[in-house]
């Protein structure tokens, strides 16, 4: 071995045995359980609270819940301040690994979480659950498998040496695509693989709600902010210190959903427990597919990590929100997405570690991720700043 590629070799390794996220987003499971502790002991202590919160609608009937959207706006509006648009320029360099996102993403995940979700709910715990939960559960599901991750997949990538500049690529092409796709997705699979009936127009204000809205707001304070304090700015300071808006909006709005399902909760634990087993299926198996077409194509692998990584995590917080507008909060949907917040950082996690250890399976990549710095996302800094 010569001397640069010694050099190199430990180069990356120091970074790599660096490389870390902070307390929070690492036992995120754990503070989604204590905001199911407190939803609960709300639910049950103070129903005449909680049913006055259920009550304040966007419209009689609407099934948006006043406060959980105000929540959902704070917690999207600043993940969509990290995401530059522009990248999208660059779509067609090294375009087999986005090709193979986008597949997965929506050819592949919503309709295979469907097939899972038919399965199991319908067939294997059809002895454990009734009709209208099984119902209730695919529609959640679905739902959750329809929304590609944004926010935390630039963790998954930072944590696995993924090229972050391509990361953005494929991050900000989803979001574009979900704009078309998501709601006609949800329409047809929900309808398709259950007996609901989803209203169109219902979905449609969701979508104007919780994407069209914050991808908006938070384009227009992007642009502006940094046009008045410049990008470093921006992303060493003002994104990191916008990263707790997001994670106390999203404990507060679990706890307001769990306020609304107590009884639901407490009456079918077993059904938390039977939701996971077919999201766990789904995610190691379309993070899987990924990784081995990324393989089957000669990607690299800084772009194969997050790619498969891309295909295995979920925009819960879209998800959420959407389940809430078309079912309400306390229904069999909305608690099928909170499972998924609920096993989502463990299950990713175990996904990176995968990644990690199998990187000799792919060719050298064409810009090594060890060697570019990713600053301000989802409050992951670069290892060689230190602390602040």
């Amino acid at each position: 071995m010569s001397k640069n590629t010694m050099k190199h070799a430990i180069n990356v390794g120091a970074v790599q045995q660096e490389k870390k996220i902070n307390a929070f987003e690492r036992y995120l499971s754990l503070w989604v359980a204590l905001c199911m502790v407190a939803g609960l002991a709300l639910g049950k202590w103070l129903p005449a609270v909680t049913e006055g919160l259920r009550r304040l609608e966007f419209g009689e009937g609407s099934q948006i819940n006043v406060p959980i959207a105000i929540l959902i706006w704070l917690m999207i509006t600043p993940m969509m301040m990290k995401v530059d648009f522009a990248a999208v320029k660059n779509v067609g360099k090294r375009s087999g690994g986005l090709m193979v996102t986008l597949f997965v993403n929506w050819l592949v995940k919503p309709f295979s979480m469907a097939l899972f979700g038919w399965i199991f709910f319908r067939h294997i715990f059809s002895g454990l659950i009734s009709p209208a939960d099984a119902d209730q559960y695919i529609a959640g599901v679905i739902i959750l498998a329809a929304a590609p991750c944004t926010a935390m997949v630039f963790v998954w990538s930072y944590l696995t040496d993924g090229d972050p500049a391509y990361t953005l690529v494929q991050v900000s092409l989803n979001d574009l695509i979900m704009l078309l796709l998501f709601a006609p997705i949800v329409r047809f699979l929900v309808s398709g693989a259950s007996s609901l009936e989803v209203p169109f127009v219902v979905l449609l204000y969701s979508v104007i709600i919780f994407i069209v809205i914050p991808l908006a707001a938070g384009i227009g304070l992007r642009l502006w902010f940094i046009a008045r304090r410049g990008r470093p700015w921006f992303e060493r300071e003002l994104l990191p210190a916008m990263a707790p808006v997001s994670m106390t909006a999203l404990m507060t709005t679990l706890v307001l959903i769990f306020a609304f399902q107590a009884d639901n909760i407490t009456g079918k634990f077993l059904h938390v427990l039977l939701i996971a087993i077919p999201i766990l299926i789904q995610v190691y198996f379309n993070s899987a597919f990924a990784y081995g077409l990324m393989k089957l194509f000669g990607v690299s692998y800084s772009v194969a990590a997050p790619g498969a990584l891309i295909g295995a995590s979920n925009f819960f917080e879209l998800a959420v929100a959407t389940a809430i507008a078309l079912f309400g909060p306390g229904s069999g949907a909305a608690l099928a997405t909170v499972v998924g917040v609920l096993i989502e950082v463990p299950v990713m996690l175990s996904v990176c570690a995968v990644c990690n250890r199998t990187r000799h399976w792919f060719p050298a990549s064409d810009v090594s991720g060890a060697h570019v710095k990713l600053k301000g996302w989802a409050g992951v800094r670069d290892p060689q700043e230190g602390g602040r």
